[in-house]
């Protein structure tokens, strides 16, 4: 029935025949979705789009609570061949409409909540459905597929063809859709599955948001392709992880998970059934690795990705996960350090830009064919704007953004590497590195520095520590003492803001 859909048949393949086994089992109340039940209604959902008027390559924008029925949908918009388009639920309406009017979807689910403010914005954009969907999954989208049976035959979607788009975090320029196929999205699902030994018997913590890649086509599409089963949170919560983790083998989250689970004393005991522990989306400090190691016995799998490719890299599921590190490139993707300015392959050990190429890459950018252009090269190899370097035994290291590089009196900053040494120091919690204008340096190295709870820390003390451990031009020539630093909802840092913050600092 989805053989000729390529992304809906391999999402369906390892639970064919395996009707009865659990997909999503609430953490609340303990039910569950089986794989028969989730498929069936999946395929409601693509019915009902389709009565909508949807054709193969519409898209489907969604902003809303992270539910049972925003999974249906994706799927059933896939097999009905639509593009899904999750957004962000902490954008704002104002936000929404940049998104609408760039990607001028056919559909359009809301929190029931903005309905007034959405339908307003999504009538300029002639957006031309506009449903319902409450975090309890109520609303006007499963009224709307309740009126349809199962059984609905998959619309033909090759390997090439969009399977959906995902908008990046636009913290410079405009925000870019990047263009995701049938094929991109299954072969990375595979990789992960074979490399991070994902099966049916596995069990997933998902507690992360399904409007980005992490949560959507890692951690979904992974337990999908491996027919294992989800314990399907809202968000996170750090009680209910732990009380999760005895029935569970996996969890997959951001660096602030670990940080906040380290915290409660019961996280032994309850992890001594787990199998893997994955991070990424945002970089995780190295004491952070190694407390969680001392405390569970496990080492974090650290891997990277982007919202342009999914992932790329990991650390190896046998051998050696090395903090600071996000691993080897994963089978299918090709991997090279080049310099930013010729493109040139540059030597082993050496920092660069990352440049990558596999079938995971994405196929472009939305209506932006010269931002295309400008980052994906006609070789395939796409420019990722992070720059790293590849130590002697191929672990890949990141140092950072290339437009967070801070060049300070003809000198090269990597933030990384000063925020390394920052973190080190006692009291020291975390830390950001940017660069601020300066009238006679171009640039000034300034440090965000965030103090572990309760600890005393002025600025002057940080840069007297410093003094001994790194050059004087890397050394920053302001200290900032912040209660934490600005993220978004993936927890990466927002040095954007922070640049914006400290602007005027050296200003004359």
């Amino acid at each position: 029935m989805y053989e000729t859909n390529f992304l809906g048949a391999q999402l369906r393949a390892a639970s064919l025949g395996a009707e009865d086994r659990p997909f999503l089992i609430s953490s609340e109340t303990g039910a569950n979705v089986s794989y028969g039940q989730f498929f069936a209604e999946a395929e409601r959902m693509a019915a009902m789009l389709q009565r909508l008027g949807v054709v193969p390559g519409d898209r489907i924008a969604v902003q809303a609570p992270k539910t049972k029925e925003m999974l249906e949908l994706y799927v059933g918009s896939v097999l009905a061949g639509a593009v899904f388009l999750p957004l962000n639920t902490a954008y704002t309406p104002q936000e929404v409409a940049y998104f609408l009017d760039d990607a001028t979807p056919k559909v359009l689910i809301c929190d029931p909540k903005s309905l007034a403010a959405m339908t307003e914005i999504a009538s300029s954009a002639g957006v031309a459905h506009i449903l319902t969907l409450d975090e309890d999954g109520s609303g006007t989208l499963s009224d709307a597929k309740s009126k349809y049976a199962p059984g609905f035959q998959a619309v033909g979607r090759g390997p090439d063809d969009l399977a959906a788009i995902l908008y990046t975090s636009g913290t410079t320029g405009r925000s870019k859709g990047a263009m995701l196929t049938h094929r991109a999205l299954a072969s990375n699902s595979q990789a992960l599955c074979q490399y991070w030994q994902f099966t049916s018997d596995d069990v997933l913590i998902h507690a992360l948001p399904i409007f980005h890649t992490h949560g959507l086509f890692v951690a979904t599409n992974v337990t999908l392709f491996a027919g294992g089963a989800c314990i399907f949170m809202p968000g996170f919560n750090a009680e209910a992880i732990l009380n999760a983790m005895p029935k569970a083998t996996a969890l997959m989250g951001v660096p602030t998970f670990y940080t906040r689970l380290l915290q409660h004393a019961e996280l032994k005991d309850a992890s001594r059934q787990m199998r893997l522990f994955v991070s990424g989306s945002a970089p995780l400090l190295a004491e952070t690795h190694d407390r969680w190691r001392e405390v569970t016995g496990h080492a974090i799998l650290e891997r990277y990705g982007m919202t342009e490719t999914n992932m790329n890299t990991s650390n190896p599921y046998d051998g050696d996960r090395r903090a600071g590190t996000v691993g080897f490139p994963l089978p299918g993707v090709e991997l090279k350090i080049c310099d930013p300015e010729t493109g040139d392959e540059v030597p082993q050990g050496d920092i660069g830009i990352l440049e990558v190429r596999g079938e995971n890459v994405f196929a472009g950018y939305w209506n932006m064919p010269e931002k295309t252009a400008e980052e994906l090269r006609p070789n395939g190899f796409f420019i990722t704007g992070d720059m790293g370097r590849v130590d002697k035994d191929g672990y890949v290291h990141i140092v950072g953004r290339a437009k967070d590089l801070i060049i300070t009196g003809g000198f090269n900053v990597y933030p990384k590497e000063v925020e390394l040494v920052i973190d080190n120091l006692p009291g020291v919690n975390e830390s950001a590195v940017i660069g601020i204008p300066h009238p006679d340096f171009g640039e000034a190295v300034v440090a965000v520095v965030v103090p572990n709870a309760g600890a005393a820390l002025d600025a002057d003390q940080v840069k007297q520590a410093l003094a001994d451990q790194l050059a004087k031009f890397k050394q920053p020539k302001h200290v900032v003492i912040l209660p934490e630093l600005p993220r978004n909802t993936m927890g990466k840092v927002q040095k954007v803001l922070l640049r914006q913050d400290f602007a005027g600092l050296f200003a004359t």
